[in-house]
This record gives structure tokens, C-alpha cells and sequence, in this order.
């Protein structure tokens, strides 16, 4: 019985809760599943399995971001796919010339797609830029693919930049704040449909704790942290 359950709760867990962007894909494909049944058997459970996917994509697990001041936690869950030192941030997010950080997290259909503020503060500039769905790992992608620029600054007035780029399946940005909106660490700032990427552009002063290939937790995983945070104390 206790096995019963705890393959229960596994199962629950994995699919709940499910965002609200989310319902009316899971709905449109739990209806269409029931006409499949009505066909033939066979296509009602590939419905079903289809929905149950449907469902897994657009699940929202809560998250705990860690409370101390000046660390910076990634804004999606996915594979740290780069850290490039020395990069001017796109014309999009209005940061200037200056030489940036970029740390990029690809996330791939399988991860959670909800995108997180990276660090608590003010958004003071946004822009959508329509563009094309090449695959989101490619590095042209940042230039070249559908995105939508976020600029966070801290209560200590630093300024740093959050890009959300589509991807070869990603179809659609949805953002849930706007200019002038207070954010907390870890908060939901939007979500991207189906295979993507998350830039962060980091300021001078910053240092980097990310590795190229580890894997992100979106609100949880330490990227960097602004100076006076010291290593390994995430």
C-alpha cells in the first residue's frame, strides 16, 4: 500500500500544478483524446499519452530561491550551455556598449518553462522583437530568433539584462510583468512554449559560479553572484 501511494505522489508531483497558460492546451487535448477512444482504442491512448506531455510541459513546481543578498540564480531550469565574458547586450535591452557577462541556459522540451527574475528589483525597460526560430542553442539565435528582452535594477542600481529567446519548436513568448513592476528573486516573469533559451546579461563586478554543462534549477541554482558574495556559500 505505502509503495501504492508513493508511486502515486511521484506521478501527481510530476504534473502538478499545471500553469494557467496551460489549460486550455491540456483541455483541447483531453477532448480531442475522448474522440479518439470513440475511433479506435489504440489512437485514444496516443491522445492520452499526447495530453499527459501537454500537461508535463506546462507544469509550475513551486521553488525556495535562496534568501541572501547578491546572489544571482538562473532564471530557467536547462543546461548552462555557455559563459562568454567581454559581449555587448543586443540593442533590445538598451545597456549600452559596455562589456558584459552572457550565461545562457538552453532548456529543452522536457524542463520546466516557466522564466524566473534572476534578482530581486525594478524592471525598467522591456521590448519584444519578432525574428526566427533557429535552434535556440545556436549562439546567432540571440540575434537572429523571436525574444523578449527584460532589464532588472537592483535596490543597489545595478542593471542587468534577461533575454528570452524562442527556439526551433517555441512558437510564442507569454510575459507576466511590464515596466515599471517590483520582482523579487526567483518570481515568474514569463514562459516560453516548446524548446528555448534564457540570456543573462551580467555587469562588470560580477562574479561567475556557473559551469558550461551543468544543469539549472530555475530559482534555486546560484549562476553568480555580485562582489562581496563569496564562493561555495550557495
Amino acid at each position: 500500500m505505502n509503495d501504492r501511494h508513493s508511486l502515486l505522489d511521484t506521478i501527481t508531483n510530476a504534473f502538478v500544478p499545471i500553469h494557467r497558460e496551460g489549460y486550455r492546451f491540456v483541455a483541447i487535448a483531453a477532448i480531442a483524446t475522448l474522440f479518439l477512444f470513440l475511433i479506435a482504442t489504440p489512437l485514444g491512448w496516443i491522445g492520452a499519452l499526447l495530453t499527459a506531455a501537454i500537461a508535463y510541459f506546462f507544469r509550475d513546481p513551486e521553488r525556495v530561491t535562496p534568501d541572501r543578498p547578491r546572489l544571482i540564480v538562473s532564471a530557467a531550469d536547462g543546461k548552462v550551455s555557455s559563459v562568454i565574458e567581454g559581449v555587448t547586450a543586443p540593442r533590445e535591452l538598451a545597456l549600452g556598449t559596455t562589456p558584459l557577462t552572457r550565461v545562457s541556459v538552453f532548456l529543452s522540451v522536457l524542463d520546466v518553462h516557466i522564466v524566473r527574475a534572476p534578482v530581486g528589483g525594478k524592471i525598467i525597460h522591456s521590448a519584444y522583437v519578432p525574428g526566427d526560430f533557429l535552434n535556440a542553442e545556436l549562439d546567432k539565435a540571440s540575434e537572429q530568433n523571436e525574444r523578449q528582452a527584460f532589464v532588472i535594477e537592483t535596490k543597489s542600481g545595478a542593471k542587468g539584462g534577461v533575454m528570452l529567446i524562442a527556439g526551433l519548436v517555441a512558437r510564442r513568448i507569454v510575459t507576466f510583468v511590464s515596466d515599471g513592476a517590483s520582482v523579487e528573486a526567483g518570481e515568474r516573469i514569463g514562459l516560453i512554449r516548446f524548446g528555448s533559451r534564457v540570456d543573462l546579461y551580467l555587469p562588470e563586478g560580477v562574479e561567475i559560479l556557473a559551469d558550461v554543462g551543468q544543469t539549472a534549477i530555475g530559482a534555486e541554482t546560484v549562476l553568480a553572484a555580485f562582489a562581496g558574495e563569496a564562493r561555495g556559500k550557495a
